[in-house]
């Protein structure tokens, strides 16, 4: 059964996207209120151009250990813009690809998400997360 699960099985349809200009404050937000890890980054043209993840915030975040206090942490989260802090090449994956392939390319890669699409198309994300939950509901 698990050899026949294809990406399009588990991977996440509900995605927010960024827009490369966006704040990063505006990344660090969404993630806090929707409770997820990984944000898909669009052009202006709507293309795929990068993923930006908690950890490239957390990066970010470092400033702040760094001595610029809250206030400071919060200026810099304005300042900087998406396409400062994401991943870029992104790791992309079709739909129809079998799930052992993609969890072998995120272990290849060490990344958590492949950015699912179809041509030019943006179809859904999967994650480390999506492969936890698909081995929870089996137990």
């Amino acid at each position: 059964m698990a050899e026949r699960l294809r990406v399009r099985d588990l991977m996440s349809r509900d995605l927010h996207t960024l827009g490369r200009n966006d704040e990063i404050a505006v990344a660090d937000e969404l993630m806090k209120m929707e409770r997820i890890r990984h944000l898909p980054v669009i052009d202006e043209d709507g293309a795929l151009a990068g993923v930006v993840s908690q950890r490239d915030l957390f990066r970010t975040a470092l400033a702040r250990v760094l001595g610029y206090g809250t206030s400071g942490q919060d200026r810099l989260m304005h300042m900087l813009l998406v396409k400062d802090v994401m991943s870029t090449p992104v790791e992309t994956i079709g739909p129809d690809a079998p799930l052992s392939e993609a969890a072998t390319r995120m272990i290849d890669q060490q990344v958590g998400c492949l950015v699912v699409v179809e041509g030019e198309r943006i179809l859904g994300l999967l994650t480390e997360g999506d492969f936890v939950r698909h081995v929870a509901a089996r137990s």
